[in-house]
């Protein structure tokens, strides 16, 4: 009886799991398999829908569309039409998608690797009159958060208000007893979907791996570079880690904020009220244009994939991506191969050694498919490269967070700064081409001639190419 209870029990949840997928369902193939795991997995199958499966943009995580969270506004001379029409297509889009408009009169600076990073960022920490937020997926305990501990607490004591957000599993390690020393010093501290009893499954898959942080409204710092002594010690088997952060001034800074915001509402189900001034100021002649663009499970699109993809079906002259985890969506990947079969200079600059052999052989699965497209792959191979910049025809370029995979379309919480200013893309073309110069481009012949046991583990690994 007890065995007949469980199977009917078992079927129910499995038909209810089943109606949810035909309901919610995206892609007829993915459905498909989806359904075979159910019936075919024993339990399991249930347990990897629930963790893996379930379409986050049909229920949404957070609560800020019911609590009205106003998205920040700005008169037209701030979010003006700018001359770059050919981008008109792609900053409505972005507009459409996310309510980020560009703006104008802003002031970036391209900060290469750890060192250079931290410095701009302990700077700006310093000089906080009124407040500090911080957003990471890895907040790493080292010598690193022993200077920003004591920062907080000089900081809190002369009246300025921190916030921090730390991802529950980017930032497992951190331990208890630095969490109570941030509390005991006045920090407000709060992870992002920490494993729980009864959320594990359905949070699990869902991270945030958001880098920000925003001073008084001023300056706000993202790119990939996270909270970790490894990008200025480097790394005992991967060696330097190099990487690309982006520090802004201007009103861009507060559609960053309110991403920042958006997320404190979600972990601590508390308000912040944002306040624009539109009287930016700041020294130098920069007039950047730029639009922020964040990206999450819970929204309607996948908003970056969707910028990457007319990026790059826009591209005429060249397009040029440096990403440690091109695992390209069929979309992606259908529209780099257009782009470089019509022409258009495709390169894609990879890290020689990544820090997980199963996402690095999945990497080099699509090799194939970029190679007979005349996609140009080169592998860089001193230390880790872990940037992750999209740059187009001396026009636009793109730095954040995101990387090319269904994991930061899908299923994590990203942001990414796209920048409409022909300096700056030009700094970046010259940086990459001198990347490439010091890297192996992978030539078609070795690749396919490759041992048989290297393509065994790339086919194998590409299997999980959704879940990395």
């Amino acid at each position: 009886m007890l065995v007949f209870t469980l199977v009917l029990l078992y079927l129910i949840i499995a038909l209810i799991l089943v109606a949810g997928l035909l309901i919610n369902g995206v892609k007829p193939s993915k459905t498909l398999a989806w359904l075979l795991a159910i019936f075919t997995i024993p339990v399991g199958g249930i347990l990897l829908y629930i963790m893996l499966g379930r379409n986050r943009r049909k229920k949404r995580l957070s609560r800020l569309q019911k609590d009205n969270l106003k998205v920040p506004t700005f008169s037209r001379s701030l979010a003006k039409e700018t001359s770059k029409t050919k981008y008109r297509k792609l900053m409505t889009l972005i507009e459409s998608v996310s309510r980020f408009p560009p703006t104008d009169q802003n002031q970036l600076t391209l900060l290469e690797d750890g060192k250079q990073t931290f410095e701009n960022i302990l700077k700006a920490l310093e000089e906080a009159k009124n407040y500090i937020y911080l957003q990471y997926y890895i907040f790493e305990e080292g010598e690193l958060t022993a200077k920003l501990l004591t920062l907080f607490e000089k900081k809190i004591a002369e009246g300025v208000e921190v916030k921090l957000i730390f991802d529950g599993v980017g930032s497992y390690s951190l331990s208890r007893s630095y969490i109570k020393k941030l509390k005991t010093a006045g920090v407000e501290v709060y992870p992002f979907l920490p494993f729980r009893f009864g959320r594990f499954l359905s949070s699990l898959n869902y991270r945030n791996h958001r880098k920000i942080i925003v001073v008084d409204g001023k300056i706000a710092f993202t790119g990939g570079i996270n909270i970790s002594d490894r990008y200025f010690k480097g790394d005992p088997e991967l060696g330097r880690w190099h990487d690309m952060h982006l520090a802004i001034k201007g009103p861009a800074v507060k559609f960053m904020e309110y991403v920042f915001i958006s997320d404190w509402f979600m972990v601590s189900e508390k308000k912040i009220d944002l306040k624009v001034n539109t009287d930016v100021q700041f020294e130098g002649n920069e007039n950047t244009s730029v639009q922020i663009v964040p990206s999450g499970p819970d929204d309607v699109f996948p908003n970056i994939e969707q910028t990457y993809l007319t990026i790059i079906n826009e591209a005429r002259d060249y397009l040029y991506i440096t990403n440690p985890y091109i695992i390209p969506t069929h979309e992606i990947l259908k529209a780099l191969q257009i782009a470089s079969l019509s022409g258009v200079d495709v390169r894609l600059l990879v890290s020689e050694h990544s820090d997980s052999q199963i996402v690095d052989w999945t990497v080099r699965s699509y090799f194939d498919a970029f190679i007979k497209s005349d996609i140009r792959i080169f592998l860089f191979p001193h230390g880790f490269l872990h940037s992750k910049i999209l740059v187009s025809d001396d026009d636009v370029a793109s730095i954040g967070t995101a990387n090319i995979d269904v994991r930061s379309f899908e299923h994590n919480y990203e942001v990414n700064a796209m920048l409409y200013d022909t300096g700056i893309a030009k700094t970046l073309k010259e940086n990459f081409i001198k990347d490439c110069k010091e890297s192996k481009e992978v030539m078609a012949e070795d690749f396919f001639n490759r041992p048989l046991k290297n393509k065994l583990k790339e086919g194998l690994a590409r299997i999980f190419a959704p879940l990395l």
